[in-house]
């Protein structure tokens, strides 16, 4: 059965017989065979198939999103029998919200190779939403995470604390200002913001409402580089975390603003979906957790 779910996988996503079968270094009509075979056993066509095309149907939509959930479960229970006879090595996905995942997570990543080389991590980026999906669905092992998400389905953690603050750009009217600034003083100004579902965007959207502002201009990006730009090229302002914005602060690029009540502290999260690990993710969980990595990167 692993084989005829990992053959429709492969077929569903490269949508196409041909390149399945040059992918499992199989013929095409033994990819055929699986196929029909596995729709025999389920007892429904599962793709649509045309001399331009191959797609799943809705039945098909549904046997696929169950089948990567198989397929992931099944590889964790094989690495984690190996685990018992095997030191720490394997793949380790990992996903993390941007914040994190861009700024943070490539020295904990490269602290993981020296010290454990024969781990194999993947890194998936995202925001906070779709990165506890994936982990709730068993398409990662473990993922980094900061503000609210449906955790009815993962373990989760606590494990580091971030500090935010509002950056302007050096020539900025306010950058330079000897009056102390509140958060009202910036509900005129433009505002550019994180899409929603990610993390950062829930903090702004949360000191907003502590102040009890509304900000009647506000720019949306997809991730925190484009912002910092803006900010810099004076189009607005922005509450960013400080781990993100350090060489930007250090080059003179951006400037923080000195605004009663803040910074704004936030946290981090480990979230899992099983209480199994391998030795894989215990040992990463564990840097994750040292004390010294991360007072080092505060």
């Amino acid at each position: 059965m692993d084989q005829q779910l990992q053959v429709f996988v492969t077929v569903a996503e490269k949508e196409s017989f041909s390149r399945a079968a040059e992918e499992l270094h199989l013929t095409q009509p033994a990819v055929s065979q699986y196929i029909r075979q596995f729709e025999e056993q389920i007892g429904a066509r599962l793709l649509e198939r045309t001399n331009k095309y191959v797609r799943l149907n809705k039945a098909g939509e549904i046997v696929y999103h169950h089948a990567k959930e198989i397929l992931a479960l099944y590889t964790k229970m094989q690495n984690l029998v190996d685990d018992l006879a095997n030191k720490a090595s394997g793949p380790l996905s990992i996903g993390a919200s941007y914040t994190f995942g861009e700024y943070v997570l490539p020295r904990i990543i490269a602290n993981l190779q020296l010290t454990y080389p024969d781990i194999q991590p993947t890194v998936t980026i995202g925001n906070t939403a779709t990165v506890a999906n994936l982990v709730a669905s068993h398409q990662l092992d473990i993922g980094i995470v900061e503000g609210k998400f449906n955790a009815a389905r993962l373990i989760v953690e606590d494990f580091a604390e971030d500090a935010m603050v509002i950056v302007s750009a050096v020539d900025h009217p306010l950058a330079h200002r000897e009056k102390p600034i509140t958060i009202a003083d910036l509900e005129d100004e433009t505002w550019i913001v994180r899409e929603h579902g990610s993390g950062t965007r829930e903090a702004m959207d949360t000191l907003f409402k502590q102040h009890g502002i509304s900000p009647v201009k506000l720019m949306d990006f997809s991730s925190t580089q484009p912002i910092k730009e803006s900010v810099e090229a004076g189009l607005g302002i922005s509450l960013l975390s400080h781990w993100s914005i350090k060489k930007e602060l250090k080059n003179g690029d951006l400037q923080m603003l000195d605004v009663k009540g803040l910074p704004y502290h936030r946290k981090f999260s480990i979230v899992t979906n099983t209480p199994f690990q391998t030795k894989a993710l215990e040992v990463f969980i564990e840097i994750l957790r040292t004390k010294k990595l991360l007072t080092t990167l505060n």
